[in-house]
């Protein structure tokens, strides 16, 4: 037994130190990274519930490698299967009954790598292609790759894929960098669908219908903004593809860390008794607060957008939430940005001390780049800044740039 699961610690000098560092003050040269997803927005919201998420576990606690020798997954602590079948069902954004498998990794990154190798098969002659719609997540040719595998390899653009034979799609909805909602491009015979839902969650989009494919991917960084405890899951219809995919967890970390489960059922359950309180005095529940916090922050970008001139951004549809019973404009995690005159858009941000991450590493081209949206306060607000700085015409800019380029070589 897990002590302090059920209930928050009430002696704090159980609790380990969390080791954060206070971070430093911004300074008006400051380097600001917006090149990562790193969600550390929601910090002060957990901050106020420090308390109802605290948990201790003994030394002598959790010591065996197995969770449940009876399920398929054996390293899927209990606790965490029932929280994020519950969540889901509270959420209704994607279906978790008992006759769908749960299979736990260390992030989606490690659920990612498995599902590539239960969905491919020694038997054929040459790896199965891997494909993706372009603007497509930056890390998936890399981690196709990475290993080198004789059983799949990275075929690019799901657009412009016309080989025959079977094929992997990923499919990113919203999709990785520019928030739109996918759905499968080659649809031919012999494919099989890998659905990235990372961020179909109420604070980034309105929840439309309950997600039903055969595989669906989920990550509790973008969940939650918990991204250290380094916990994804999958929900798999099928038997044989769970039981490979928990295979090569177990051969490659053999399962995954109980504590970041223990923890992760614990924050889970913790938004779902809020989303499910409709006492007198009910509170701001997490998806509710997450969506406030990226709506303000959209509407600023697309006024500082909207009044330089030069960059562009994406136009979103509403629809109507499930979740929250009332129509939403979705808010992506990211800004895909767009320079209007072809500029290359993350040279023109790094000129100004802003990381982003360029378009070519999605799939296309320079003038696209990628903000997050999930910086702390701080950071957001420095970045929006800078963006205002950035005054003129494209025209004007273009100008400027080749001035720039024609001064550096005399």
């Amino acid at each position: 037994m897990v002590v302090g699961f059920e209930k928050a610690a009430s002696a704090t000098k159980s609790v380990m130190p969390s080791g954060k560092k206070t971070p430093a003050t911004l300074s008006s040269d400051s380097v600001i990274n917006f090149a990562r997803g790193d969600p550390t927005m929601y910090h002060s919201y957990w901050s106020k519930l420090e308390d109802r998420c605290t948990m201790v576990i003994p030394g002598n606690d959790l010591m065996s490698y197995f969770s449940d020798a009876g399920n398929l997954c054996w390293f899927l602590m209990p606790e965490l299967d029932h929280a994020i079948r519950r969540l889901h069902r509270v959420v209704g954004n994607a279906v978790a009954d008992d006759d769908r498998f749960i299979v736990v990794g260390t992030g989606s990154t490690q659920l990612f790598q498995a599902l590539l190798y239960a969905l491919s098969s020694p038997d054929e002659p040459e790896p199965i292609s891997v494909v993706a719609a372009a603007p497509f997540y930056s890390s998936y040719p890399e981690e196709t790759e990475f290993l080198r595998s004789g059983l799949y390899k990275w075929a690019g653009d799901a657009y412009s894929f016309d080989k025959d034979g079977p094929y992997i799609e990923v499919v990113t909805s919203p999709n990785n960098p520019d928030g739109a909602i996918r759905e499968a491009v080659v649809n031919r015979e012999g494919g099989k669908l890998i659905y990235d839902l990372a961020y179909y969650w109420p604070q980034y989009t309105p929840i439309t219908h309950r997600a039903d494919y055969d595989v669906i991917l989920f990550t509790f960084s973008k969940a939650t903004g918990h991204a250290g405890s380094r916990i994804g899951w999958a929900i798999v219809k099928n038997k044989e593809v769970a039981t490979k995919m928990v295979k090569f967890i177990e051969l490659s970390s053999i399962g995954v860390s109980k504590e970041s489960q223990l923890r992760a059922a614990k924050i889970l359950g913790v938004i779902s008794d809020d989303c499910q309180d409709s006492g007198p005095n009910k509170e701001e529940n997490f998806f509710e607060y997450g969506y406030r916090l990226m709506s303000e922050r959209w509407e600023k970008l697309r006024e500082v957008v909207e009044r330089n001139g030069v960059f562009s951004l994406p136009k979103y549809p509403q629809d109507y939430c499930n979740f929250s019973g009332k129509y939403t404009d979705p808010s992506p995690a990211f800004g895909w940005l767009r320079s209007k005159e072809g500029l290359n858009c993350d040279n023109l941000l790094r000129e100004h001390n802003i990381v982003t991450r360029g378009g070519t590493t999605f799939g296309v081209g320079s003038k696209y780049t990628r903000i997050s949206m999930l910086s702390p306060d701080e950071e957001f607000n420095l970045f929006l800044e800078r963006l205002s700085a950035i005054k003129g015409t494209a025209k004007e800019i273009v100008i400027d740039d080749r001035l720039r380029e024609k001064l550096k070589s005399l």
